[in-house]
């Protein structure tokens, strides 16, 4: 992992982009409030503006966890069907497993704190917590991925060089449709992929139908990836080196074109579900995350999201591992867990996801949940 300071959360949209709640009252029946009811709407409007950042955000991973639960049906969505996933194997000794248990074991645990969250506390807690639930929802899911990439090769811990694999990845179909995904194409000229309804216009409010959903995602791949495109104009063009310049003055441009934006869009890659995640990252210096703790919104749902999320692809990538390893030798290590993991969502998902995943059997049926 890059020892850089993390990215901050941003507004994901701004808020002028969205007009005052529609009023209820008349002119006239607001005269008529006494000035302590006038002040409490006013609170009220104030509260629900500065909810609106934290409320989109809240959207964005409900659609996608409104999105897995639509496409998943089959186990893992379909993964043991995907050639990638028929074809992958790696030669492993002793030493590698050794990685991958330590890498398997940093992310069952930060699960397993995700976890306990959603047990220990009510709606006020769930706010609060999110200081750490959104870096644990993240750094789980990173952990999982390293554990993947290790048995594809790719054995570093070099942020850029995970994200740049990963995206490869999910292009050429490794990942199962739920989670595959992504966005392209230099900045004001973004093409979403593997999304048909991302195109419509998403609205201000929870996911109902998949069109609700996919249309949040495809918004946030854009936000997101436009977000990317500025961070990295900014590095090239604060670098003597790699600055695009004007041919008059010879001077670093401070406005570009459409064929300067599509000169960096190589470095950009592509922009996925990890990325996405990857906007959880928060500063610890950040004050960000007051904006999100402070606003009206759903807390206990954003967490569920969250959880079904990590949960999802902690199993996708728990199954390549298994696949790389031999089932036998994963069940191995699964056995030998440590005490806090024993009898938990690593057996449940053992049970339900990879070995029928591996095996090519169904699962015992059972109640749906975040295994």
């Amino acid at each position: 992992m890059t020892t850089k300071p993390e990215a901050r959360i941003i507004p994901l949209i701004p808020a002028e982009m969205y007009s005052a709640p529609v009023e209820s009252t008349s002119t006239l029946a607001e005269a008529m409030l006494t000035p302590e009811e006038q002040e409490q709407q006013r609170q009220a409007d104030e509260t629900w503006r500065r909810s609106i950042p934290a409320q989109v955000f809240l959207n964005y991973f409900f659609a996608i966890n409104y999105h897995l639960q639509d496409e998943a049906g089959a186990p893992q969505g379909g993964l043991g069907n995907l050639p990638y996933f028929r074809q992958h194997q790696a030669e492993l000794g002793d030493a590698d497993v050794a990685a991958l248990t330590k890498l398997l074991h940093t992310c069952w645990s930060t699960e397993y704190a995700l976890r306990a969250t959603a047990e220990l506390g009510d709606e006020n807690f769930l706010r609060n917590a999110l200081h750490w639930t959104f870096p644990q929802a993240y750094h789980t899911i990173l952990s999982g991925l390293q554990a993947f990439l290790y048995t594809t090769g790719v054995r570093t811990t070099n942020a850029q060089v995970v994200r740049r694999e990963v995206g490869r990845l999910v292009v050429k179909n490794a990942y199962p449709r739920p989670v595959s995904f992504y966005a392209a194409g230099a900045y004001g000229d973004f093409s979403i992929h593997r999304l048909p309804l991302a195109g419509y216009k998403a609205g201000l409010h929870i996911a109902a139908q998949e069109i609700d959903a996919q249309a949040q995602i495809g918004q946030f791949l854009r936000t997101t990836r436009k977000q990317r495109a500025i961070g990295v104009r900014q590095q090239v063009q604060a670098n003597p080196n790699t600055a695009i310049r004007s041919q008059k003055t010879g001077r670093p441009l401070d406005k570009w074109t459409a064929s300067h934006w599509q000169q960096i869009t190589w470095r950009l890659g592509y922009t996925t579900i990890f990325d996405l995640l990857g906007r959880l990252r928060i500063s610890q210096t950040s004050r960000e995350i007051e904006r999100y703790v402070e606003a009206d919104i759903d807390f206990r749902l954003f967490h569920t999201s969250l959880l079904n999320i990590v949960s999802y692809l902690n199993g996708v990538h728990e199954t390549y591992v298994a696949k790389a390893l031999g089932l036998a030798r994963y069940e191995q290590l699964v056995r030998e867990l440590p005490l806090h993991l024993q009898g938990g969502f690593v057996q449940e998902r053992l049970r339900t996801r990879v070995q029928p995943t591996l095996l090519g059997a169904e699962p015992t049926p059972e109640l749906r949940m975040a295994a």
